[in-house]
């Protein structure tokens, strides 16, 4: 079974409950200051982390003085736009001290179902916790409608945890896990310790409309396990209000963990690999040399390109016999790659017109 002091790279999803007072709309303060405490002690062994966090909504209303019950599409939109200042800020204070900076990343479904936006989002995470931030990502609510929201934050921290091929995704809830039933119903519910593979009876348990002991909330949480244990992130459910909460995860805290049976990086290799190609890249005996040594692949070791592909389109690479060596994911469209073929790196900007990145398929995105 996993466990979270293990973790290499950690998403946290952190809905609005825990963060924010129902009552009074204020923030929980002792318990966002655990929960820094908790990023602190993690970080400090190495894991890199990302938090998924609910909330502007919520602050935003009581700073507005917005009515508890369903707001129209304009007032939440509102709210989050006051409220969302005051999260980031309220993150800042709390990790500050123990010297960690943050960042704020705002995302729509749109930036995961458009291939270019998808791996904007997915450079500027990267280069965040190369850096050592912790980036704290929420659903932009400011202008996301319907049509393009996630809808809820236990998906999108799924998405978030597979774009960035976190080992661990932990959802943080108002329940210690996952239950044969609704145990406020069901004297005789049973909680999961691991869930190795989510079968049609697993789903049947999920139970009918409500709060996270049920389907409003188990059922997408759920969904969420399916998408990050099938890109080979570990998930866990656990109770979240504590003090300290992932600590407590930590120092055997009631949980249900969902595994993965590949890790994200194999799970990663085998998803280019299944895509059907938009182009070929022949490339020569150095860069073949290359990437087999698990090297990127340059403009400098390309030969020919043909097909129409675009930024984030699979392309086949060739040998110098025109034998498949690997498939990726192109970082620039034919037309650049052709203008740019034989080329050093440092003369990409020279050639296009335009900075860009050094490498045209970068090593995690090849598929031997």
């Amino acid at each position: 079974m996993a466990t979270l002091t293990s973790a290499r790279r950690l998403v946290v999803k952190i809905g609005s409950a825990l963060l924010v007072d129902r009552e009074t709309g204020l923030l929980r303060k002792e318990w966002l200051f655990s929960l820094a405490q908790d990023v602190a002690w993690l970080k400090g062994q190495g894991t890199d982390v990302i938090l998924v966090s609910s909330g502007s909504i919520a602050l935003g209303r009581g700073v507005l003085r917005l009515s508890m019950a369903t707001l129209p599409l304009e007032k939440s939109q509102a709210a989050a736009a006051v409220g969302q200042i005051r999260l980031a800020r309220a993150y800042e204070e709390a990790l500050t001290p123990h010297g960690i900076t943050t960042a704020q990343v705002l995302v729509t479904l749109e930036d995961s179902e458009d291939r270019r936006r998808y791996l904007n989002s997915r450079a500027t995470l990267e280069t965040l916790l190369g850096l050592g931030v912790v980036p704290i990502v929420n659903e932009n609510d400011t202008v996301a409608t319907d049509e393009i929201r996630y809808g809820d934050n236990d998906r999108l921290a799924a998405q978030i945890a597979v774009t960035v091929g976190a080992d661990q995704l932990i959802l943080l809830s108002d329940v210690d896990g996952f239950y044969s039933g609704n145990p406020n119903e069901d004297a005789s519910a049973t909680r999961f310790e691991t869930i190795d593979k989510i079968t049609p009876e697993i789903e049947a348990m999920a139970g009918d409309a409500g709060s996270g002991l049920s389907k409003g909330g188990m059922k997408t949480k759920l969904l969420a396990a399916k998408m990050a244990t099938g890109g080979g992130c570990a998930m866990a459910i656990t109770e979240g209000s504590v003090l300290n909460p992932l600590k407590t995860l930590g120092n055997g805290a009631n949980s249900t963990w969902f595994t993965a049976t590949l890790d994200p990086h194999a799970a990663r290799k085998r998803w280019i690999s299944a895509m059907k190609p938009r182009g070929e890249i022949t490339i020569d005996e150095g860069a073949a040399n290359a990437l087999a040594n698990g090297k990127s692949l340059l403009p400098a070791g390309i030969v020919e390109v043909t097909g129409d592909f675009g930024r984030g389109d699979p392309v086949a690479i060739l040998d110098p016999k025109a034998r498949r060596l690997a498939q990726g994911i192109s970082r620039y469209t034919a037309q650049e790659a052709d203008a740019i073929k034989g080329r050093k790196s440092s003369e990409i900007e020279a050639t296009l017109g335009y900075p860009g990145r050094a490498a045209l398929i970068h090593r995690d995105d090849l598929a031997l």
